[in-house]
């Protein structure tokens, strides 16, 4: 008895650590981008649309991935998709620092088919593995992601100018992490597949878009993303009209990422302790709209700064609160898997617009004040969707 509590202890733990170099491979091949994105236009010779179709492939990559991915899941249960996802990454990132224009492309594409993979699973292993914890595991891979995506902003442009890598070897570099996680994933292939049987699975696959739950936890998912992905895009330039520098500015995105670790950690574990998550919605929304004004009426540095604090701390909640809820709306691994490919799949083809729509905003009235009242909108929206999402039902026992 004492060695198979050892050998559960030890599974477990191995378990954890797998997840965990998942969570570190989530966002640095994109993040990383960003940054250099002036270096690879001008290398090129790129137009700012084409340079901007190389942030927004990856996410239109998850949109089209992302209902796909559950029935990869089945089929080669969560060990063999997850190794397949992490080969597209690296594969991915290998292509992409050929220097080629066409495999620039093509690299980025398969770097968000191999993300999109590992995303939608990484809900559905939770629940399979820890259903009693998910908050819990939710908010160590959530907390990873962000910590390793706020670093690959951070360290990208010392890495390829200040050392003199170039962009090619800085992004390339990237891929050590992807060889990590296969280091950990493809000796469990060895092990039991972990895919429940079949007789253990409601068949949730036509219910699940005639479910409110379903749709509220995928709009949910959307909004947040909407307002991250159109921060990440946006907010240097924000800051610049504000009078900062754009070294300046640039931090200003690093401290926004790194000031959301907290909320990716706490709001799963206080999410899982809650009977129904409303309250917690309109806490994150409350930390937003503080934000956001502060961008508005702008002010001095240390102003903008407690701004950004503020809206760092709600999208780092809102996120890990979105994974969460696909957890908690869920009655099994299975179902959670397919929730999953629903709220990325249409999330992140709305989180993919984002950057566009803010920026055709912009064009339009050629001021920030525009665009930001434009993120109060979708903020309105979020929390009412939000509101719907965090109430105590699955989606099993709302259609069923």
């Amino acid at each position: 008895m004492t060695q198979q509590q050892a050998l559960s202890k030890k599974h477990i733990f191995l378990l954890i650590i797998g997840i965990a170099v998942i969570a570190f491979n989530l966002r640095p091949a994109i993040t990383s981008v960003g940054p250099v994105i002036g270096e690879i236009r001008a290398d090129f010779g790129l137009s700012n649309g084409a340079a901007g179709l190389i942030t927004t492939l990856p996410l239109l990559s998850f949109a089209a991935l992302s209902p796909l991915t559950p029935k990869l899941g089945q089929k080669l249960g969560f060990e063999g998709a997850i190794v397949a996802g992490l080969g597209l990454l690296l594969l991915g990132i290998l292509l992409r620092a050929t220097g080629l224009l066409s495999f620039l492309f093509i690299g980025t594409a398969l770097v968000g088919v191999g993300i999109a993979i590992c995303n939608v699973l990484l809900p559905g292993l939770a629940k399979l593995h820890f259903p009693l914890k998910v908050g819990l595991i939710t908010s160590i891979y959530s907390t990873l992601m962000s910590i390793f995506a706020a670093l690959a902003s951070g360290i990208t442009v010392p890495m390829a100018d200040g050392l003199g890598l170039g962009w090619n070897t800085t992004l390339l570099l990237w891929g050590a992490l992807v060889l990590l996680g296969l280091a950990v994933w493809v000796p469990q292939l060895r092990g039991k597949n972990s895919e429940p049987k079949p007789v253990d699975v409601q068949p949730v696959s036509s219910s699940m878009w005639k479910s409110s739950i379903a749709w509220q936890v995928t709009l949910f998912m959307g909004l947040q993303s909407f307002l991250f992905y159109s921060s990440v895009a946006w907010l240097p330039e924000i800051m610049r009209s504000h009078g900062m520098s754009i070294v300046t500015a640039g931090w200003m995105l690093s401290i926004m990422q790194f000031a959301g670790v907290p909320g990716n950690f706490l709001a799963p574990i206080i999410a899982g302790k809650l009977k129904d998550q409303r309250g917690l919605v309109i806490v994150i929304s409350i930390l937003y709209f503080i934000g956001l004004i502060g961008l508005i009426y702008g002010g001095s540095t240390p102003f903008l700064v407690v701004s950004i604090l503020f809206m760092g701390l709600a999208s780092g909640s809102s996120i890990s609160l979105a994974l969460t809820f696909i957890g908690l709306r869920s009655a099994n691994a299975k179902q959670a898997s397919k929730l999953s490919g629903m709220a990325q799949s249409l999330g992140y083809l709305l989180a993919a617009s984002g950057p566009i729509v803010i920026g055709l905003v912009f064009d339009w009235f050629h001021n920030w004040t525009a665009p930001l009242l434009m993120f109060m909108v979708v903020l309105i929206a979020m929390t009412g969707v939000g509101l719907g999402a965090g109430r105590n039902l699955n989606v099993v026992r709302e259609v069923g």
